[in-house]
């Protein structure tokens, strides 16, 4: 009888450490799919670069640009022109214009992505609005730079071939600038 509670305690402790072990992973799963995308571009996930890159690319695209405002935040949200065309490797700097519609002060912040998905991986940003949380006054309107390129390493991805045009999309959504702070962005507001 001694022997069998204790491979039942054996059986306890396995299924706690189990269960602990699912549960670890299902917080984790969230990040490490960030990570994952951000890595690999999957989803249309851009990547975020230090500096542009030093050769030009022989192959054109046309990046479209694509903006929309998420329900309940009050913004009027555009690019200043629709698309340009660049090579592989040339850097391009590209405004947005957002104005707040409102008689209070907003926070919103951007989601993005490309489309086609597999163009995520290629397409680098060095700066960008959508890195942090955006704030604006009253009425406020407020020119927003996107400065990025295309690696040229693309020229050489099968699945690319035939894709001649890239769409950069965002939709501004509400944010809670104490729930963004809490989040980790040091207490510091990005004022445009």
């Amino acid at each position: 009888m001694a022997q069998g509670s204790f491979s039942n305690k054996w059986v306890a402790v396995a299924v706690l450490l189990a269960t602990a072990s699912m549960l670890g992973l299902s917080f984790a799963a969230v990040p490490l799919y960030r990570l994952f995308c951000a890595r690999t571009g999957f989803a249309g996930t851009t990547q975020v670069a230090h500096v542009a890159p030093t050769t030009r690319g022989k192959r054109q695209v046309i990046v479209r640009f694509d903006t929309n405002v998420g329900a309940g935040l009050a913004w009027r949200f555009e690019p200043e022109i629709a698309q340009v065309t660049l090579l592989t490797g040339q850097t391009a700097t590209v405004f947005f214009k957002v104005t707040n519609l409102t008689d209070q002060e907003t926070a919103a912040r951007a989601v993005y992505n490309v489309s086609p998905g597999q163009s995520g991986a290629y397409f680098d940003k060095i700066s960008c609005f959508c890195f942090n949380t955006q704030h604006l006054g009253p009425h406020q309107m407020a020119e927003m730079p996107v400065v990025f390129f295309l690696d040229p390493a693309l020229e050489k991805d099968e699945t690319m071939n035939g894709i001649d045009e890239i769409t950069l999309s965002y939709t501004f959504y509400s944010a809670d600038a104490s729930k963004q702070t809490a989040a980790g962005e040091n207490g510091s507001k990005n004022r445009l």
